[in-house]
């Protein structure tokens, strides 16, 4: 079978491109090849799962659960209403677990059904279905990742999805989109360094050096076939590493606008000094890694590598092409050294990434990102734009 070709060395704005219609069985088809036989089910997440997920009690209240109603209204009943028959699938139920309340945090083993029941993940779920949807508040790619190898199962986790996400990052071609991911792969794999310039808002240039040791670049690609246990991340599109080291600075913008410039030494967030806005949101920071110092390892270093709209949720947004994201925390479902039970209390064990990209971060230029491997330097990105290598790379 020919591999389609590629839209993104043609078009790289995303207001030019023409996503198809979301088609579930499209989906589901492409990403998980084989379905025949398959059990089927959906997860989602609520700080009150008994009460919440019975008689589909959130159905009511769309305002306050936006990502379980569209859980429910395309993925639920459109595998209910002929979809898990038209690929020769069953099962089709929904049930609920508590909410984290974290990004990639262990889940508690409790979970209900829409009669009320309390079932368990590991006994009444995980042993029992061949495809697990996971479509929640708070992202379960860790501890999903880590049920599957215990498990057997095959599954996809889709956390904060909205409209947006649904007709763009979910009805693009995922043949498509792993061909692509593949290109920029085999373009940064094997790289020692990335160097990573920011100017922020007063003129200064920060940078950051990665040490990436030469290893493997892996990907979020999106597909998840034949039948070995995997968790696909969808919206997918992203090129990976997991740092062996880091120093120099970065800026991060916290969640209520606060700027702060992190020295980083020996792959480790040592300090966060303020940039602008609240002292003690920078105080509160430095507070969690003087007590918890796991907390500022940095255990990601990703590239988006789709041509996608801006979706307000880092889900898909951490996937377009000329941002990149740094995450701290976990990373053990990456293929990484930093372990749950690592980190001081279990509240702390968290995967959490910090995208840079023109939307979420408007007073952070990302200037230049350079990839250094061996004798060879080239420039990935300029100022939220791709580089010619990169482009290139996709021709």
């Amino acid at each position: 079978m020919t591999a389609p070709s590629s839209n993104h060395s043609i078009i790289l704005d995303p207001d030019q491109r023409v996503f198809p219609e979301f088609s579930l069985k499209r989906l589901l088809s492409t990403v998980f090849e084989p379905l025949q036989d398959c059990r089927i089910c959906i997860l989602t997440d609520f700080s009150d799962p008994a009460n919440e997920m019975q008689d589909y009690a959130f159905l009511a209240s769309p305002d306050r659960f936006p990502v379980q109603c569209m859980a429910h209204a395309f993925f639920f009943l459109g595998l209910r209403n002929g979809v898990m028959s038209e690929l020769s699938m069953s099962g089709g139920d929904m049930f609920a677990f508590s909410a984290t309340g974290g990004s990639n945090l262990d889940m508690e083993d409790s979970c209900f059904n829409s009669e009320g029941l309390e079932l368990s993940l590991d006994r009444d779920i995980y042993p029992n279905y061949d495809i697990i949807l996971c479509i929640s508040d708070w992202s379960a790619t860790a501890p999903l990742t880590a049920k599957c190898r215990e498990f057997g199962f095959r599954g996809a986790t889709l956390h904060g999805l909205n409209d947006i996400i649904l007709q763009s990052g979910l009805a693009v071609d995922y043949l498509e989109v792993s061909q692509d991911t593949e290109k920029l792969r085999l373009a940064l794999t094997g790289a020692d360094e990335i160097e990573i310039d920011f100017t922020i808002d007063d003129g200064r240039i920060l940078t950051i050096k990665l040490l990436l040791g030469g290893q493997e670049a892996q990907k979020s690609h999106g597909l998840c076939r034949g039948k070995t246990p995997d968790v696909a991340n969808l919206p997918a599109g992203e090129v990976y590493f997991v740092p062996v080291g880091a120093e120099g600075q970065f800026p991060m913008r916290y969640e209520d606008g606060t700027v702060g410039i992190l020295d980083v030494g020996d792959r480790n967030i040592i300090s966060s000094t303020l940039h602008e806005g609240e002292q003690e949101t920078i105080d509160a920071h430095n507070a969690r890694l003087a007590d918890d110092p796991m907390t500022g390892t940095l255990g990601e270093l990703g590239f988006g590598t789709q041509v996608l709209p801006v979706s307000g949720a880092d889900i898909q947004d951490e996937k377009i092409l000329g941002t990149c994201h740094i995450a701290t925390g976990r990373d053990d479902h990456l293929g990484g050294d930093i372990m749950p039970g690592m980190f001081k209390v279990h509240e702390n064990s968290t995967h959490d990434d910090i995208l840079f990209a023109p939307h979420k971060t408007p007073n952070i230029d990302i200037s230049q990102v350079r990839m250094i491997r061996g004798a060879q330097q080239e420039v990935l990105i300029e100022h939220f734009k791709p580089g010619r290598y990169l482009i290139e790379a996709l021709a």
